[in-house]
């Protein structure tokens, strides 16, 4: 998925319905991409998100692919594909990154301090 571009289907995957606390990190290098506070229901069937935890963890480029422009979404340190950010979120920013579950790894509220992101727990006290 992270490595051929590849989307997983919609409403069959980890983290579509989701509605725990805590933090999404990239699969493959473990960098810190989303906060659940940010999450959404987009009715897409994908996890979906107003905005990144930290703006220059993502990296966006254009997608030409499938016969349509839409803008890619990539973590920065593994450059690894997360999915496409869309204009029609529901929040001020208007954004909605549409993100692959298969690309990221769940970390809840009760786990950051012992996977190494403690630093984060504090954000949902």
């Amino acid at each position: 998925m992270t490595q051929q571009n590849g989307t997983e289907r919609a409403f069959d995957n980890e983290y579509w319905n989701n509605h725990r606390e805590g933090i999404y990190v990239d699969l493959v290098s473990g960098e810190v991409l989303f906060s659940s506070k940010d999450k959404f229901d987009s009715g897409t069937g994908w996890p979906s998100f107003s905005r990144a935890l930290h703006e220059d963890r993502v990296v966006e480029r254009e997608d030409r692919s499938g016969g349509m422009v839409r803008v890619e979404v990539r973590s920065h340190d593994a450059d690894a594909h997360l999915g496409h950010l869309f204009n029609d979120g529901p929040t001020a920013t208007g954004q909605r990154y549409c993100i692959n579950s298969a690309a990221l790894k769940f970390i809840p509220v009760e786990d950051l301090e012992q996977e190494g992101y403690g630093e984060y727990k504090k954000a949902f006290e």
